[in-house]
């Protein structure tokens, strides 16, 4: 039998585990990003018009307010980024508007790519592109993406490059938006943080695989695993 005593202490015990697991899912939640639809209002909506109408898929008032022009601009960016096309803003599609959620990677530094963001798009697409090849063919892939940030022929944000059409395979057939693999994660980091075993290529590609002709008249730098790099 427990003593009066060891009851009480029990009980506040309880409390404290109970008051703690709550602060826990608050956290939590308050980590994520939150699924926007028709009818949600507010900055979360404001922040996704804005980088809809900045990447040419939405061009209404930019009010906080989901209605439906706003719908069709989502519907949009999903057909063409491999994600379902549901109207929801769901954390894949806040994953492909570069909007991740703050904890999942560490900040980092390369010039303009200091987002959070930026390093798990980044991650997502050696995910889609390299994730059979070897660590060092995964930060040769990033290291192109970053490399045409810097190339007047390319955009120059990293969501930018990776979401001009056409640009990237794994994004047109929804492979970058497989589970990250820490390695893939780490990739991505090395490659941020100024690390180009690519040799500086803007290119890349699988030459036992069909491609467009053109890329063999690019100048060939280097190959890591399956993949060929030029500049």
């Amino acid at each position: 039998m427990f003593s009066k005593k060891k009851l009480i202490i029990y009980a506040a015990c309880l409390l404290a585990l109970a008051a703690g697991l709550v602060s826990l899912h608050e956290r939590q939640a308050a980590a994520q990003n939150p699924s926007l639809y028709r009818g949600s209002a507010g900055d979360d909506v404001f922040r996704v018009q804005q980088r809809l109408s900045q990447w040419g898929y939405y061009n209404g008032s930019q009010d906080g307010y989901y209605g439906d022009g706003t719908f069709q601009a989502v519907i949009n960016f999903q057909q063409n980024n491999g994600i379902p096309a549901d109207g929801v803003v769901g954390q894949a599609t806040w994953d492909a508007l570069g909007f991740s959620v703050p904890s999942e990677t560490p900040a980092v530094s390369r010039g303009a790519a200091t987002d959070r963001g930026d390093v798990t798009l980044l991650a997502r697409v050696i995910e889609g592109e390299a994730a059979n090849e070897p660590l060092l063919g995964k930060v040769a892939v990033g290291a192109v993406i970053l490399n045409r940030t810097k190339s007047a022929s390319f955009p120059h944000s990293i969501s930018e490059v990776i979401f001009q059409p056409e640009a990237f395979e794994s994004i047109e057939n929804g492979q970058a938006y497989r589970p990250l693999s820490e390695e893939s994660v780490q990739a991505a980091q090395m490659a941020m943080g100024g690390y180009d075993p690519s040799g500086g290529a803007l290119f890349f590609w699988n030459p036992g695989k069909s491609v467009n002709p053109w890329i063999w008249s690019r100048n060939i730098v280097t190959q890591i695993g399956n993949h060929v790099f030029a500049r």
